[in-house]
């Protein structure tokens, strides 16, 4: 019996000491909540008790020059068009079936709809509508409702569609700029939203706003393109195609006193202001072939590889030497492009009859390191730099790799890669006595304030001399007058240029061939060069892809040119007695 009792008592007192110690740890458990933790869990209710909005800042504008209308005006390309969100904040609602009358019309929303939302308890959240115009948005900012709310939203509009477009690039549904310029300079177009912070009830329904952060819009930017040049190229190039039966084309313009990009056109083209419905079509079009095409050249890298040979003192113009219709390297067969031996040549004429045998021996007499030091000193398997996004570097093998048959095929444009864009640069070099010029987009930039900031030209090396770039300046003049490249003749003034006529590599290996002989469809026909040749003004790029109409470029790129040059110098000097004509 009294061990039983024993039993029992301690049974008790271990039930007794166990309440005791739960109970001390309940309390430092209340008290870690309550004190030691009080800022953790109070962090925690005022987040789920806030709320935050953004209030988008308007992106900065696009804009050009137009020689034409007004040659010291801007015009926007791209722009953000401005239209209003409504918001409720039903807590600070004096007269909520009041609002909802007075709301009701600007909003297009039955009042009964607006006494609903800014009355019931359900989870509510802003704006009552979007999209709204200024005078709509007026109308209800002039009423100063207490807790209705009037904020600004923006839109990214093209006023001149498809122009221009893929320079330009767009702006997605997030406010993200993509390709062109829009892409280059997004962040400095966005510019930095504003922000909104408020307080919500339990239920999630705004009660108060707290503090407000204005936007700062974004800056504005001055492209060099020329508008009435670009809509004229634009238009001209597109005609080109369709008579050409070409699949597409590209044209570039810089200016050579500033390195400026006159005009860059390609086509086929896109609307941005559709840029979804080109996003499920042929996101293809959203690149800029101008600066991400590669292509082997052909004929028009000819005169940058005679003013290699010149300039390093390999020959002169005046150098001779006899060649026949084919020569053999490294056991391939080289034949000049229709089989004809133009027997003895001095270094002009090799240019000018656009000789491939002419050309392997210029080559051989340079070597390989010679040689392949001009082509990257005048920018090939580089990037130009220009403030666009997409630019490709092309493909220039490493010297150390090349073989006799790399030098000898490099030598007339064939076995590297380049972009319209480093071809262009490239003769800028020989238009610009010798030194390159770094091309590029922006002429202006302006800040919010109004105050602007021009973009100064940026010059690179000295690639040839100043004598040699006249001597090519001048072979090049008579090839238009002479020889190759007759359809960029351009009455009243004498132009440089270059033709070719270039094979496109084949997915299966060698180039490509046509089935029934005739070599339509399988050739990139373009022509280079720059006017007037004594004090050039422009140089320019037209190539045509794959065009059917005719084998040879001078009678399908070189009329673009032509066509393309005329305009152009009536565009500099707008003198009737130096008026460009056909």
């Amino acid at each position: 019996m009294d061990t039983y009792q024993k039993t029992i008592g301690s049974r008790l007192m271990l039930s007794g000491f166990m309440m005791i110690a739960l109970s001390f740890i309940l309390i430092y458990r209340m008290a870690g909540i309550g004190v030691i933790q009080h800022g953790h869990y109070l962090a925690l209710a005022q987040n789920q008790q806030r709320f935050e909005e953004t209030e988008t800042a308007s992106r900065g504008k696009i804009l050009v020059h137009d020689s034409v209308s007004d040659p010291n005006a801007y015009y926007p390309l791209a722009f953000d068009v401005k239209s209003f969100s409504v918001w409720a904040v039903p807590n600070q609602i004096k007269d909520k079936r009041a609002t909802a009358s007075a709301l009701a019309g600007p909003l297009d929303i039955p009042e009964n709809e607006i006494f609903e939302l800014i009355n019931n308890n359900k989870l509510y959240i802003p704006p009552l509508k979007k999209s709204l115009n200024l005078s709509k948005a007026d109308s209800i900012s002039s009423k100063n409702i207490t807790g209705i709310f009037v904020m600004p939203e923006y839109n990214r509009y093209y006023p001149e569609g498809s122009l221009a477009s893929q320079l330009l690039g767009f702006v997605n549904s997030e406010g993200t700029g993509n390709y062109g310029v829009e892409g280059y300079y997004d962040s400095e177009l966005k510019g930095k939203n504003g922000d909104i912070v408020g307080e919500k009830d339990t239920l999630g329904r705004m009660i108060s706003m707290l503090s407000q952060t204005n936007p700062q819009n974004g800056t504005s930017y001055v492209l060099t393109i020329d508008r009435s040049v670009q809509y004229y190229v634009e238009k001209r190039l597109a005609q080109a195609i369709e008579e050409t039966q070409a699949e597409s084309g590209t044209v570039i313009v810089m200016d050579v006193a500033t390195g400026g990009i006159l005009t860059m056109v390609n086509n086929p083209t896109f609307d941005p202001n559709n840029y979804r419905e080109t996003a499920n079509t042929n996101q293809a079009l959203f690149g800029n072939p101008a600066i991400s095409s590669l292509y082997e050249p052909g004929s028009i890298f000819k005169p940058l590889i005679v003013s290699a040979a010149l300039d390093s003192g390999t020959v002169t113009p005046e150098t001779t030497n006899t060649f026949g219709t084919t020569v053999e390297v490294d056991g391939y067969t080289i034949h000049t492009a229709e089989g004809k031996a133009f027997g003895t040549e001095n270094v002009a004429q090799i240019l000018q009859n656009s000789d491939n045998v002419g050309m392997v021996w210029l080559a051989d007499q340079m070597g390989n390191d010679i040689m392949s030091n001009y082509i990257q000193k005048f920018g090939f398997g580089s990037k130009s730099g220009i403030d666009l996004t997409g630019e490709e570097s092309g493909q220039v093998p490493k010297v150390k790799n090349w073989r006799n048959i790399n030098r000898a095929t490099i030598s007339f444009g064939q076995g590297v890669s380049v972009t319209p864009l480093q071809m262009v640069a490239a003769y800028g070099a020989i238009a610009n006595n010798g030194r390159y010029i770094y091309p590029h987009l922006i002429s202006n930039i302006v800040y919010n304030d109004g105050t602007e900031k021009e973009i100064k030209r940026e010059e690179g090396n000295q690639i040839i001399s100043s004598s040699t770039a006249t001597e090519l300046r001048a072979m090049l003049a008579n090839d238009v007058l002479h020889y190759r490249s007759l359809g960029a003749k351009v009455q009243g003034f004498q132009v440089g240029a270059k033709t070719g006529t270039a094979q496109i590599p084949s997915p299966t290996g060698g180039y490509m061939t046509s089935p029934d002989g005739s070599n339509l469809g399988i050739f990139i026909h373009s022509v280079c060069g720059m006017a007037p040749t004594d004090d050039p003004k422009f140089v320019m790029i037209v190539k045509l892809d794959k065009p059917k109409s005719a084998e040879f470029a001078e009678r399908t790129a070189g009329p673009l040119f032509g066509d393309i040059t005329s305009f152009l110098l009536n565009y500099y000097y707008h003198v009737p007695g130096k008026q460009a004509s056909q």
